[in-house]
């Protein structure tokens, strides 16, 4: 049977699974504590069809290098091969979009991003395909905010986005 690596690294916004196929990196997760891995992990074996192997061959070392570059403030782009197998169709094209398209330190709107995959109205559907982002941090969705102004969802968290928001400069940081 195939296998995926995946390991669990601390980060400024608490502990993250991440995990990889030989395609990429094709999983992060957040809040990952023992219930989450768990959880986490036993989906992952059913969509991929695969058995989780804990970091065997070593195709996490450099995710984990650039998230610590990326959190020291260091990184603004990532480069990574990314496995897409767990997002499709109309999803995979916004996620796609947003990682080509939306730079370290700026934001778009849902709107927005869905008229740039030529779905204008489709905005509830970008929220969606945000919500479904198996690659969060990475494929930064904490940078689609509400075109008003407002933060918006965020799978991890409101105080999550904001944190990342608040890195990248957008947000400045929290008093406390």
């Amino acid at each position: 049977m195939k296998s995926f690596e995946w390991t669990v690294v601390g980060t400024d916004i608490g502990p993250l699974l991440l995990a990889a196929t030989d395609e990429g990196l094709v999983s992060v997760a957040f809040h990952a504590d023992a219930a989450v891995r768990d959880k986490v992990l036993g989906r992952l074996t059913g969509r991929l069809g695969a058995e989780p192997v804990e970091d065997a061959t070593g195709l996490l070392a450099e995710p984990i290098r650039q998230l610590e570059a990326y959190f020291a403030g260091g990184l603004r782009e990532f480069d990574l091969p990314l496995d897409w197998t767990l997002s499709s169709g109309f999803n995979r094209q916004v996620l796609r979009e947003l990682a080509d398209g939306v730079p370290y330190g700026t934001v778009v709107g849902y709107g927005d991003l869905a008229a740039r995959v030529g779905q204008p109205g489709a905005a509830q559907a970008v929220g969606a395909a945000m919500g479904s982002n198996p690659l969060p941090v990475v494929v930064a969705c904490h940078r689609v905010v509400e075109t008003n102004g407002g933060l918006g969802g965020f799978g991890g968290g409101l105080e999550t986005k904001r944190k990342l928001l608040a890195l990248e400069g957008v947000l400045p940081e929290p008093l406390f």
